[in-house]
């Protein structure tokens, strides 16, 4: 003991680490703790669905298939037809929603969900599972 410091009586046994997901920093390339950030994909994801009244449009259509304007406007309480209007072309934009419109008369417009809105109905299921489990 040429350290003249005592020997630990109580040695620390070697300890494990066990990486749960939601709760570990992520790891960069080399293994070590990379510092937390905004991943940007998630969120204009978020942004996007997330945008008062889309996630809601877009649910309302994964339920009906196509649907006409006054429909999915009965069918999301207290959206005005201002706002219907400017999120479905928000969504149409970004190739969520396609709107056609009949060449016969009467002209009858219709909306409908493009393959990159359909694939958003398991996030969507999960959101509204999270939602019934917890907001009561």
């Amino acid at each position: 003991m040429a350290s003249g410091r005592a020997p630990d009586p109580m040695p620390h046994p070697q300890r494990r680490r066990v990486a749960v997901a939601t709760l570990d920093r992520p790891f960069d390339a080399s293994g070590t703790s990379a510092e937390p950030h905004c991943c940007p994909r998630l969120h204009e994801t978020v942004e996007l669905v997330g945008k008062r009244w889309s996630g809601a449009i877009v649910y309302v259509l994964m339920q009906g298939g196509k649907m006409r304007f006054s429909q999915i406007a009965h069918a999301v309480p207290d959206l005005s037809d201002r706002l219907l209007s400017e999120r479905l072309k928000e969504l149409e934009a970004r190739g969520i929603v396609e709107r056609r419109v009949s060449e016969r008369a009467p002209v009858k417009v219709e909306y409908e969900l493009t393959e990159r809105g359909k694939d958003l109905r398991d996030a969507l299921a999960e959101l509204k599972a999270w939602g019934d489990r917890w907001l009561l």
